[in-house]
This record gives C-alpha cells, sequence and structure tokens, in this order.
C-alpha cells in the first residue's frame, strides 16, 4: 500500500482526498524500491536519475496516475513535457492503460515547442504578435535572412545566411534577445549578427510570424516581464514533470525554472550519462546542478537494469567512469550473467565491414556458436554516417537486408545524388537528368526561367541539356551571373569529360603490370594522367560543389563533407567511373522493401532510447570515436560527451555487444594508420573477451596497416606502440601485462623474389594478401583476398611471413 492510504499524511485534507487516497493503487506493483520513492515523493523537487535501461517511463508514467489516481492534481494541472511528439503520445498511452480508461483532459502533456504554442497564442499581444501568428519552416527563415543579408550589401557567398541562421537558432537556445547578446559574440558573422538579429527579429513581428526558436524565447521573455502572467501559471501547473532533463537547452531551463519557482512541484527524469547532444545546445550542466538550483531536492537514482546483461552494464560503467562531470550511480542486474562483451581488431574498414556481415550470417543460423537471431534483433551502430557506406555495400553484395534509421541509405543521401549526378553527366554528356540535378546545385543564379531556356534550345536544336545550355549562352539567350556561371560549368563538364577519356582503366602501383592494346606494359612505360578517384575530386572541387558545404554552416555539413569523402573512397574498388555508377544502380536497383527482417544500421546518436539484443559498435579508433573534431572543438567537455556516446552505444546491447576497430582506413587512395580508441583502454578486463585470432596480424591482438614502405622505423608513433595496443595484445597472448612488447624491424630482401613458388601466399603494400596461382619469369599471377587476379612484378610482394609488425 502507498504511503498515501496513511490518513496521518493526509492530517487536515479534505475527506474527498483522503477517499481519493484510498483508492487501489495497482499501478504501484511491480515497481521496484527505487521506482516507487520516485513515484510517491510527490511533494518538492525531484530527480529522478535514471541510468539505461532501469525503466524511467514506467517511473514517470506511473508518477502521473499517482498524482491523478491520489486527487493531488485534476489532469488540466499538470505540466508534463517530453522532447518527442512520439514520447508524448507513448506517456499518454501508459498512462491510460494505468488508469485503465482513456486519458482526458491533459492538454499540458506535450513538447516544448507545441506547449509553447498554446501559450503564446494566449498572450501574443505582450509579444507584439497576434494570436494567428504563423510558424516559418527553416525554407522561410532562410528567405528572409537572405533578404536581409542582400539588404545590408553582405557577400552571401563569403557570409551565406544559413550561417546566420545557425548563430540566430543558438542565440535563441540560449534565451537571448538581440539587446542580451553579450560583447564575446557582438564578432560573430563579420560583426554583423547582432544587427541581423535585430532586424530579423522586427521584421517578423511586421509578418505577424515566428520561428521555432522564438516559442520558447517569447515565453520566456514573457514570463520575466509579465510578473502577473507568471504567477498565473505558476498555481495553474500545480505539477511539473520533465522527460530527458539532461537533453534542455537553457532557454527550456529557464522556462521551467520559472514556471516552477513557486510551488517548487517540479520532477525531472534524465541521465547526466546520456547527455549527447551539446552540438544542438543541450546543456549537461543543468541536470549536474538540480540540486543547486532546486535546495533540498530530493534525488533518487533508478540503477536496476532491466535490458543488458551484467558484463554488458560492467564494460559501459568502466568507460563512463573517467567523466569528472557526472553525478554518478551504479547499474546493477538481476539477468543471468550472459556473453562478455567482445573485442576485435581488423586489417581495415573492409575487413570490419566483411567480418560482421558474416557474424549476422551466423546469428542467422546459429552457428559460430551463437544463438540463432533473428535481422531485427540486431544494430550496427555507427559514430559517424559515412561509415554506413562499407556496410551498405558488403549488404547489397551479399544481399542481407537492412534499413538505415533516422536517415536515408547512403546513396539515397542528398549530397551523394548530386555528386553521382555529377559523374553520370560527365560520362555520358547525354543524361538530362542529371544534368537538370546539378545545373543550379550549387547555387549558380540560375532561375526557373534561365532553366527554361535551357530545355527550349535543347528541344529547338535536337540537342542534349548540356549542349542546348552551351548554345543558350553563346546565343546570349542567358546573360549576367547565371551566363557566365553557366558556361563555366558547361566547360569544366567538356573538361572533366576529356579528362575521363584520357584517364587510365585502373589505378596501379609502381611497377604493376596493366593491360594495353600491345599487351601488358609496366605503368612506368605509359604516358602520365590521373586516376578515376582524383578526376572525382576534381570535379567535386571545381564544379564548387564542394566548397558550397565547406561554406555552409549548419550542423549536417560535416557529416556531408565526410560523406563525400566516403564516396570518392568507394570508387578505389572499381577500374572507372562508369562502372561505379553501373554497381550503384543494380544494387540499388535489386533492393526492394518486403516488409521481411532487416538488420537496423544508424548512428549511435539515433540510436539512443533504442535497444537490441545484439549490437555491433564498429569504428573505435581515435580521431574517429572520440571524433578528432568534437575534441578539438570543445576539449575536454567534448570528449567527455563523446565518453557518453560510448556509454550510450554500449548500453543499447541486451545480450551481446561487439565492439570493433580497423588499424588502418583508406582516405583518398592512402593508408592511414589509426589508434584504437582510447575508450578501448578504459573497459574492464574482467568483462571483455578477445577475438582476435593470434598470429592474425603479427602474433598479437589488433591490425597492422599496410605502408608506404613495408621497413618504416618501429619507434614512428602508430597503432602498435600504444598502451592499449600492447596490453591487449599481451592479453591475447596470455603474457603478463608488465612484460613489454618486443617490436621487429625487418627489412625485405629484394633478391629473394625469384624464390616464390605457386600456392605460396605472399603480400602486396596495395593488394594485401594473396596467394600465387601462375609464375612467368619474374611476373606473378596472383588471386589476392580482396582485389581479385592481379597480375604483378614479383620484386612488389613479399612472402607473407616476412611481413614485418
Amino acid at each position: 500500500m502507498s504511503d498515501f492510504n496513511d490518513m496521518d499524511a493526509f492530517e487536515g485534507a479534505s475527506l474527498s482526498a483522503r477517499a481519493m487516497a484510498a483508492r487501489p493503487q495497482p499501478y504501484l506493483e511491480g515497481l521496484n524500491p527505487a521506482q516507487r520513492a520516485a513515484v510517491e515523493q510527490l511533494d518538492g523537487p525531484v530527480l529522478m536519475l535514471a541510468g539505461a535501461g532501469t525503466g524511467k517511463t514506467r517511473a514517470l508514467t506511473a508518477r502521473i496516475v499517482h498524482l491523478l489516481n491520489t486527487g493531488r492534481a485534476r489532469p488540466n494541472e499538470i505540466l508534463a513535457v517530453t522532447f518527442t511528439n512520439k514520447a508524448a503520445r507513448e506517456m499518454k498511452n501508459r498512462v491510460g492503460l494505468m488508469l485503465g480508461q482513456p486519458v482526458e483532459g491533459m492538454p499540458w502533456l506535450g513538447t516544448f515547442h507545441a506547449i509553447c504554442v498554446k501559450l503564446l497564442r494566449r498572450h501574443a499581444e505582450l509579444a507584439g504578435l497576434k494570436s494567428n501568428f504563423t510558424i516559418l519552416d527553416t525554407d522561410d527563415q532562410l528567405r528572409l535572412l537572405k533578404q536581409l543579408v542582400l539588404a545590408a550589401n553582405i557577400d552571401d557567398k563569403r557570409w551565406p545566411a544559413r550561417q546566420l541562421a545557425s548563430i540566430i537558432d543558438g542565440w535563441k537556445n540560449r534565451a537571448l534577445t538581440p539587446e542580451k547578446v553579450p560583447a564575446a559574440d557582438t564578432g560573430a558573422y563579420n560583426h554583423r549578427g547582432v544587427e541581423l538579429y535585430a532586424q530579423y527579429q522586427r521584421r517578423l513581428i511586421e509578418l505577424n510570424a515566428t520561428d521555432f526558436g522564438d516559442l520558447l524565447l517569447h515565453m520566456v521573455t514573457i514570463f520575466q516581464t509579465h510578473a502577473d502572467v507568471l504567477a498565473q501559471y505558476q498555481r495553474w501547473f500545480r505539477y511539473i514533470l520533465v522527460d530527458e532533463y539532461q537533453d534542455t537547452n537553457v532557454a527550456q531551463y529557464m522556462w521551467l525554472r520559472l514556471l516552477a519557482g513557486g510551488h517548487k512541484n517540479i520532477c525531472c527524469v534524465g541521465d547526466d550519462d546520456q547527455s549527447i547532444y551539446g552540438w544542438r545546445g543541450a546543456e549537461v550542466g543543468n541536470i549536474l546542478r538540480f540540486e543547486t538550483d532546486f535546495p533540498g531536492a530530493h534525488v533518487v537514482r533508478l540503477e536496476q537494469n532491466y535490458r543488458s546483461t551484467p558484463h554488458i552494464l560492467a564494460a559501459a560503467s568502466g568507460v563512463i567512469e573517467g567523466n569528472q562531470g557526472r553525478l554518478g550511480k551504479t547499474l546493477f542486474t538481476d539477468v543471468k550473467e550472459g556473453e562478455k562483451v567482445r573485442l576485435i581488431g581488423h586489417w581495415d574498414g573492409d575487413e570490419e565491414a566483411r567480418w560482421i556481415g558474416e557474424e549476422i550470417e551466423a546469428a542467422q543460423r546459429g552457428t559460430r556458436g551463437m544463438e540463432k537471431a533473428g535481422l531485427d534483433s540486431m544494430a550496427i551502430l555507427v559514430r559517424a554516417s559515412h561509415q554506413m557506406r562499407a556496410f551498405e555495400d558488403r549488404f547489397l553484395t551479399i544481399g542481407l537486408p537492412y534499413r538505415v534509421i533516422g536517415g536515408p541509405r547512403f546513396y539515397e543521401r542528398m549530397e551523394i545524388r548530386d555528386a553521382m549526378a555529377y559523374f553520370r553527366v560527365v560520362v555520358s554528356p547525354d543524361d538530362d537528368l542529371a544534368f537538370e540535378r546539378i545545373v543550379n546545385t550549387p547555387k549558380r543564379g540560375l532561375g526557373d526561367k534561365a532553366q527554361q531556356t535551357i530545355q527550349i534550345t535543347a528541344r529547338a536544336n535536337g540537342v542534349s541539356l548540356v549542349e542546348g545550355a552551351k548554345l543558350a549562352v553563346d546565343q546570349g539567350l542567358i546573360k549576367g551571373k547565371g551566363g557566365g556561371e553557366l558556361r563555366r560549368l558547361v566547360e569544366g563538364i567538356a573538361r572533366w569529360h576529356a579528362k575521363l577519356r584520357g584517364s587510365r582503366i585502373e589505378t596501379v602501383a609502381e611497377g604493376d603490370l596493366i593491360d594495353d592494346a600491345a599487351g601488358p606494359v609496366r605503368l612506368e612505360d605509359t604516358p602520365p594522367s590521373i586516376s578515376h578517384m582524383e578526376l572525382a575530386e576534381i570535379i567535386l572541387d571545381e564544379s564548387g560543389y564542394t566548397a558550397h558545404w565547406q561554406n555552409d554552416k549548419t550542423p549536417e555539413a560535416p557529416g556531408r563533407l565526410e560523406n563525400l569523402k566516403e564516396l570518392v573512397k568507394a570508387l578505389e574498388g572499381f577500374e572507372n567511373l562508369q562502372g561505379f555508377l553501373e554497381h550503384v544502380s543494380l544494387i540499388m536497383d535489386n533492393e526492394s522493401d518486403d516488409g521481411g527482417q532487416k538488420v537496423s544500421i544508424m548512428t549511435l546518436h539515433a540510436a539512443k532510447g533504442l535497444e537490441f539484443p545484439v549490437v555491433f559498435l564498429p569504428g573505435w579508433e581515435d580521431g574517429l570515436f572520440p571524433s578528432q573534431r568534437s575534441m578539438d572543438e570543445s576539449g575536454v567537455k567534448g570528449l567527455e560527451e563523446e565518453r557518453r556516446l560510448a556509454y550510450v552505444g554500449i548500453t543499447r546491447a541486451e545480450e551481446v555487444c561487439t565492439i570493433s576497430f580497423a588499424a588502418n582506413r583508406r582516405v583518398f587512395g592512402q593508408w592511414q594508420n589509426s589508434m584504437p580508441s582510447r575508450f578501448i583502454d578504459e573497459l574492464p578486463e574482467d568483462h571483455v573477451e578477445v577475438l582476435t585470432p593470434p598470429g592474425l596480424y603479427g602474433g598479437g591482438y589488433g591490425a597492422a596497416a599496410p605502408r608506404s614502405t613495408l621497413h618504416d622505423q618501429a619507434a614512428e608513433a602508430n597503432v602498435y606502440n600504444s598502451p592499449g595496443w600492447r596490453r591487449l595484445q599481451e592479453r591475447s597472448q596470455n603474457r603478463p601485462v608488465s612484460q613489454p612488447r618486443e617490436t621487429r624491424n625487418t627489412v625485405i630482401d629484394m633478391a629473394a623474389a625469384s624464390s616464390f613458388v605457386v600456392g605460396e601466399r605472399v603480400f602486396h603494400q596495395k593488394f594485401g594478401y594473396g596467394a600465387i596461382q601462375g609464375i612467368e619469369g619474374d611476373k606473378l599471377e596472383i588471386a589476392f583476398e580482396k582485389a581479385g587476379v592481379k597480375n604483378i612484378v614479383a620484386k612488389f610482394v613479399t612472402a607473407a611471413d616476412d611481413v614485418p609488425f
């Protein structure tokens, strides 16, 4: 029975309140002691510090039901705030199920923005608006800002309006009106940001409009300047509940504090260890200083996990303990022990994708010692979206169904489709559909009228749109800036097409054999040219498409640039651009949505709130994860958020969690050594199983990267000398951790090339490992594991056993 059934707790209360409190409370059954304490502590400020998988949604909804069931509040007196409409709907449905009847009359259960819209329409005149104000979407907001930028004689190319929009959104997230922007920020947007912000706000009032940031900003301002309005809502909202409090920004924080300033009956639910949205304004400090903001607050820690095994929880706890800025809690579970967290190093990213694909297929079949599992129960969580490409390519090749959650598949992303359209029109200038996509992408000042002129000219002359564009410019049908930009584009397409026709069929290393009309010749005997990967970079650079995203200041822009780099990297597996385009067309055409089970692929950010029995966490390498950009921009704060992201990733797994990394990744055709993520060193050894087969990479843990020369000095600061590498290598070899690893510095003996025999395993620094299947003089026919059959001069390979690690 609840403490509120004790009549002493209701001394002085009305008979109706006592009768309400005496009603059955089945919703309390099954709650653990911590959850029940969080539900029953109704008065005063409460922080429900809820770890991953600890049933915080159940506790939060039970608290709402308890308020209603005990008569503490009517439905319209409860303010319950979430971050998504989906979460709001789920909360309302759960409340209805617990009450045993549909929930009616809870108008203040919703997202921050949805609730603020209702409030602002009631008090629009206090913000200089009418109650029928409109809310601008992103496109309308950008259009308005572009007008202001143009009127201020600012070069939109150098200072794009999108950058100004991002700056203004940041100020609104911090509840800063133009007059409150601090001096430290006045240099923003070439020292014109504050001025344009003020103009923008005035223009919005004239248009009787707001943007999304205004919804909170106006209400915070109204509450701060109209004490009577604030007092009215402090009386109305007798109890306030907030979900995902760790994700609140400054404006949301101030709005909540103002509303709770009277009765202080506020319950915030969150997990400081899962605050991963700092890049969009979330302030983890809001939850960390809750007890300071609300003296006498009750902090209830939900630590019993209902999702993951003890090994998974221990691994997650070991990583997150490295953060200084946290309140601290220890997750535990009654679940059976389960498997240890699996840890494996790979040769490169493609090997990592291939291995994970095989593991997924093994789990489907219930082989390799894995329990049988459906595809819907498995997920791959990556740090950056560009990592998805290797997995998508692999899964499409082997016919493994998958879905991308939180965004389109790699080859369906806007920037990839744009780039592919450029490649298509260069390969085939008659591809009118591709030309239509890129003619004004990025913006070249070609409006609808100019593009219609190109269409009319092409049809009148019976030529392609590219030729039609050339004719339109030559005949003076399109003039001005747009005409000049169009001429540069047409000339560029002609120039790139000429380079394509003159480029080699294949990118090869010096000394390799290539096919020619007169027979095989060595690379050094062929005229200089460029590879199709280099051509792809030239197209994206000279077209202005790369610069377009470099100048874009939105949070998505860096990810789009990384995706473009990944696209260029994907080209290395093909002989030419045309072959690559055909490959993508075929695999995308063969992909069908039959409603069957699929593996989920998503970023770690998109995975928050989800859970899967089997989880793969690839790419745990310093620079990739933790993100170098995050550390460079935010220092220790950025590193701690990356560590929280690692914690989120591990705790998505219910039964099996596999962490992997690659010793090298190819960027623009060049090998780059990678060091294992520093988070790997923070994993507790007793809860981790190292899977790397002994001897795979020189008898130890992890992988060795191909280098420009195989006899680089071992003293070079790279992956093989990192503490984590040595420690885990020693573990996999069962050597004492205190024993230093001996390094070898072998130099290849070129004179030994003549000793090869058919069937021998060899290594080539570009193509990797392979087996000799034919010998003719000093030329070897080698079947490579990754690159297929190649003809190679013997001096450019070495016996696999002699490769130094």
